[in-house]
């Protein structure tokens, strides 16, 4: 048998998967659920982010512009998409797996700069284009079969133009046997007409055919089933075969995906197109495992995600993906309340009446900080289970200093001058400054502590048993810390420190011991959750808001 026909190959191939017609199509979710159906026939995948906006990274961008902003466990800030492909494949995402039109131009104004480029005039082709490639046919690990890049936007966006171009350089360079472009279009429903539209899609491809690229794959995006007519128009019109023209119908979840489309034959015909063995089994049981679960519950558990962007749930994309893992974890359905945390200072906390559990995640700035902190109050005085995550866990902090402690002027110099600095960045605390101000630099890009950090675990705490472990490693993304200054005067009413960074400066966990679960991190565990392997602090929470469910 033949190298190819085994589908073990020397070299990795490419997959570039674009958008045309509409954004927010789920272009990050095919390429998850594909590197997923890949991986369960036996090939390792690697997956990739081209994001063409100008901005060097998500780091500095508003939730309300962007979603949340995902973190790496080598500290990169980067798109949430990223957060998909890691869920869906459990492949640690690197830095090196998602770059902007502001890092590739970073990079070569500083390679000008340096004098790199010998006095040639610096062009978008061939320099852009070149940086580009790089980026792509960078090292993608040991024994990579696939390597699948998603481009941002959609195809005719200005700033994608090098991009596209740059995709169809390596088409030309590396070939046919090593590249398949899939193209994810949308099929609307004219509700007056009774019929599903083919003409945007035809159009977007004319449009990616204009610069050169030939889908081998159309991903039609629709809301019904799209009738073998209008498949076999698709794929006369667009130049490519029937069996290339795959169906991408609306999923009750984001984890039917990968089953949906394996019956589709979207793998099928990906393996297909590179002359690869396409009767090798696959191994979906986790995934039906999953599904069963989801859409089977054996209860359901109410959780309120007070917040301060609450507006677009895209914000809280992995919180909310790790409430769902925990609730497959516990058998049960996670139905989640979206607060604004400013709506106390309207309606006070009975907005969190009848709620199984509360969750405050992270974030920045003063605005909503109150609301947050008389979420935590009703959490604890109510004995309903809290789980503060970040900002989270400082505002819990904050809440058991003024409360618990009597420390009335207790805060944060994240929100200007204190007497009492709770929370602080943590260069003020080295510094031993006795009074705090706020951060004086301008650069916030690269300003926080990023990225994975161990973690000490008081044996016998709740956090040790849920983990089974008193050594871990979480990711992070704040720039102030709680001040171990106030530690001996909360654990003196009840606030145990249980984990701490290994020389014992910096607080990581707290939690309250006379409680049915209270706890706070400074890290980001929702980054870290997975369907087939939730992370065990959000399975702790959903079976304890469970437990609470059923004393109401």
């Amino acid at each position: 048998m033949s190298k190819v026909s085994t589908g073990k190959v020397g070299k990795p191939r490419y997959i570039f998967i674009t958008g045309g017609v509409v954004s927010s199509l789920g272009k990050g979710l095919a390429s998850a659920s594909l590197g997923a159906l890949l991986q369960a026939r036996g090939y390792k995948v690697r997956l990739r982010k081209l994001d063409p906006y100008l901005n060097v990274d998500p780091g500095t961008m508003s939730p309300y512009q962007h979603g949340e902003c995902y973190v790496t466990d080598d500290g990169a800030e980067t798109d949430l998409d990223l957060g998909h492909y890691e869920r869906f494949t459990g492949v640690s995402a690197h830095q090196s797996d998602n770059i902007t039109t502001g890092r590739i131009y970073s990079n070569i104004i500083e390679k000008e700069r340096r004098g790199d480029y010998l006095g040639a005039t610096v062009q978008v082709i061939p320099h852009v284009t070149n940086e580009i490639k790089d980026f792509v046919l960078s090292d993608a690990g040991e024994d990579v079969d696939f390597v699948l890049c998603e481009v941002g936007g959609t195809v005719g966006d200005i700033e994608g133009l090098p991009f596209f171009e740059a995709l169809r350089q390596l088409g030309q360079e590396l070939g046919r046997e090593q590249v398949l472009f899939m193209h994810v279009t949308l099929l609307p429903y004219i509700a007056t007409a009774g019929e599903v539209k083919t003409k945007p899609t035809q159009h977007s491809v004319k449009e990616l055919r204009s610069i050169g690229i030939q889908p081998d794959i159309l991903l039609c995006r629709a809301d019904r089933e799209i009738s073998k007519s209008d498949i076999r128009k698709i794929a006369l019109f667009c130049n490519v075969r029937e069996s290339a023209v795959i169906q991408g119908l609306d999923a009750r979840s984001i984890y039917d995906v990968p089953l949906a489309y394996h019956a589709e034959g979207l793998d099928s015909e990906v393996l297909r197109h590179f002359g690869m063995e396409t009767r090798k089994r696959i191994n979906l049981r986790r995934w039906r495992a999953i599904s069963e679960t989801l859409h089977n519950p054996d209860g359901e558990v109410n959780i309120a995600v007070v917040g301060k962007y609450t507006v677009l749930p895209d914000a809280y994309k992995s919180i909310t993906e790790a409430l769902v893992h925990g609730g497959i974890a516990n058998k049960v359905k996670v139905n989640i309340k979206w607060i604004e945390s400013e709506e106390f200072s309207k309606s006070g906390s009975e907005v969190l009446s009848g709620m199984d559990g509360v969750l405050v995640p992270g974030g920045f700035g003063e605005r909503g900080a109150e609301g947050k902190i008389q979420a935590v109050t009703y959490a604890r005085e109510n004995n309903v289970p809290y789980f503060g995550i970040c900002f989270g866990m400082q505002m819990a902090v904050i809440e058991a200093a003024r409360n618990l402690a009597q420390i009335e002027a207790a805060g944060s110099t994240e929100f200007g001058p204190t007497d009492e600095p709770i929370v602080g960045l943590m260069t003020e605390w080295l510094k031993g400054n006795e009074k705090q101000t706020r951060d004086a630099g301008t650069d916030l890009g690269g300003t926080m502590r990023l990225g994975a950090y161990p973690a000490v675990l008081d044996k016998g705490s709740l956090v040790a048993k849920m983990y089974n472990s008193t050594h871990i490693e979480e990711r992070h993304r704040h720039r102030y810390e709680v001040n171990n200054a106030y530690i001996d005067r909360l654990e003196a009413v009840g606030v145990k420190f249980s984990g701490m960074s290994p020389d014992g400066i910096l607080p990581e966990i707290i939690e309250i011991p006379d409680h049915p679960w209270f706890i706070g991190v400074q890290y980001h565990p929702e980054l870290k959750s997975r369907p087939f392997a939730p992370h065990p602090l959000f399975a702790g929470f959903v079976a304890a808001a469970l437990k609470q469910s059923r004393l109401v």
